[in-house]
């Protein structure tokens, strides 16, 4: 079930265009997840990020991937490390994650609209 939201709501979200430039195993994490830097751009600059998404992806698959993300909730700690964005996927039919993508040739930090 979802929940109604505003073109309002929408319009709080900061979901920008990034480049994975590091990608590091997470083995505190409670599922298995990587630890992502990923390069914004000149204006937002690097954002961590922890992603449960090793069931599709490896370190190399996701080394200079491009990402949307929510840039803008507050950052959370989950086990020792801070992840300060929200890295966007949908669920496959074995509810996998699986990433958002992008065609084109698009800036880092390009905003969704």
């Amino acid at each position: 079930m979802t929940t109604e939201a505003t073109f309002d709501d929408f319009l709080k979200l900061d979901i920008r265009m990034g480049k994975v430039i590091d990608v590091q195993p997470f083995p505190k994490a409670r599922k298995p997840a990587w630890k992502l830097w990923i390069d914004f751009g000149d204006d937002i600059g690097i954002k961590k990020s922890s992603a449960q998404i090793m069931e599709h992806y490896t370190q190399e698959d996701l080394m200079n991937r491009y990402v949307l993300a929510v840039t803008n909730f507050p950052p959370r700690q989950i086990a020792d490390f801070m992840s300060e964005c929200l890295t966007l996927g949908v669920y496959d039919a074995e509810e996998k994650v699986r990433l958002l993508e992008v065609e084109g040739n698009i800036p880092l930090g390009a905003k969704v609209c």
